[in-house]
């Protein structure tokens, strides 16, 4: 693992289990400048209310990018701006980030599943990403392997991707937290990014 891989984290939970609001909570904790690259698309009016509740959850300090399908696109715009921000950081502070959050990978995935794209190549990229990332990343993702065996293929598929998305990042960042009942447990990492 790459020392810029090393500052990245994983924040795993099942539904409601408190792994965004840990995430958030976390990334505050690293500075004032906070980018949130949401993954959702407002694709029904209680979806677009879910985004809106959670937009408002945020407060200020967050700069929002939305990125359905293309995560490695939006992380590596994060990094152009930071790069310029570092020689111009006294003009244009706000414009800097001290930290990333991607909410979610399971809505991601779903997505790229929807659009019909490789997984597998989307995560090999958002993993090449990561590793030129210099701003500390908190990637969100479900756990949703812990249930029952989904009863269709497609669910089936969709659950074994999850899976192996899960290990992929985990494996490649330097931080893992398992989030249940709103209590984090340290699975991978310590030192200073960990909260």
């Amino acid at each position: 693992m790459t020392d810029t891989l090393a500052r990245h984290a994983l924040i795993l939970g099942g539904a409601r289990s408190g792994k965004t609001r840990a995430a958030l909570d976390w990334a505050e904790s690293l500075g004032p400048n906070r980018v949130y690259i949401a993954t959702a698309e407002a694709g029904d009016p209680e979806m677009a209310a879910r985004i809106a509740r959670h937009r408002a959850e945020r407060g200020p300090g967050w700069r929002t990018l939305e990125a359905a399908t293309d995560l490695a696109g939006a992380l590596a715009q994060v990094g152009e701006v930071s790069d310029a921000d570092e020689r111009a950081h006294a003009a244009a502070p706000e414009g800097r980030a001290d930290a990333v959050m991607v909410d979610c990978l399971t809505l991601w995935l779903s997505n790229l599943f929807g659009a019909g794209r490789d997984p597998e190549a989307e995560a090999e990229a958002l993993i090449a990403t990561l590793a030129s990332a210099r701003v500390p990343t908190l990637l969100v993702s479900n756990e949703i392997g812990m249930g029952l065996v989904p009863d269709t293929p497609l669910g089936r598929s969709f659950r074994d991707a999850q899976g192996r998305l899960n290990q992929r990042i985990a494996a490649a960042v330097g931080h893992v937290v398992f989030v249940a009942a709103g209590l984090p447990l340290r699975m991978k990492g310590e030192g200073r990014y960990f909260p």
